[in-house]
């Protein structure tokens, strides 16, 4: 115990600190019948996570990555849990390692970066894992190129041109999808606005606004 509040393991213990009480407080709200999930999508767009400049590499650059970590095909939650367990375990080990080595504890400014370049690949492997068996898109065999002609619900984010947001829909199989989603004209959808996906674009899919009725009650 005396190890993990050092003063250079302190932000990875906070990370594990902070995974449990996440886990914890996930727990409680399921019993009354609220997820954090819900109140995650509702916090998320308040945060300064878009690309505010529609046309700049910049804005591709973030889009390829959240891809890359998978953001958007499964909950934001899960990967936020999945980061937190990440960093925090990556750097306990390398400084179990450094001290073992050297016999003291490296600076956390000299060891965050390191480990945070480790954790994005833990994060992605579990997005895959989770991408491929829990939200069963493979083993209900169906593929991200079925998905053109759904209708889907913005969660998280705004969807700007240049700047994605997070969607999600069910399946026929009662299965529950998430995607990124970028409007494929110049106009925007807020939160809980209905988008329909028509052509797959990377990680992202282009959308426009649903015009039947009939369309926009069967997400």
């Amino acid at each position: 115990m005396a190890f993990l509040l050092q003063d250079g393991n302190l932000l990875y213990t906070g990370a594990l600190v902070l995974m449990l009480m996440i886990a914890v407080l996930e727990g409680a709200m399921t019993l009354i019948g609220v997820g954090i999930s819900d109140l995650l999508d509702n916090l998320l767009p308040d945060a300064d996570i878009d690309v505010d400049a529609p046309d700049t590499e910049a804005g591709g650059v973030l889009t390829r990555f959240l891809g890359w970590l998978r953001f958007g095909e499964v909950p934001a939650l899960i990967l936020l849990v999945a980061f937190l367990v990440a960093f925090g375990v990556t750097g306990l080990l390398l400084q179990m390692l450094a001290h073992s080595l050297v016999g003291f504890l490296l600076p956390t400014w000299l060891l965050a970066i390191p480990v945070l370049l480790l954790a994005l690949p833990q994060v992605r492997f579990v997005g895959n894992l989770l991408r491929r068996f829990a939200i069963g898109d493979e083993t209900e065999a169906v593929g991200r190129k079925s998905f053109i002609g759904r209708v889907a619900t913005i969660t998280i984010g705004e969807a700007a041109a240049g700047s994605p947001a997070e969607a999600r829909f069910s399946d026929e199989f009662g299965t529950t999808h998430y995607v990124m989603v970028e409007p494929d004209v110049d106009e925007t959808f807020t939160q809980g606005e209905q988008v329909l996906l028509v052509e797959e674009r990377g990680a992202s899919f282009r959308v426009i606004r649903p015009t039947s009725q009939h369309l926009m009650g069967n997400n």
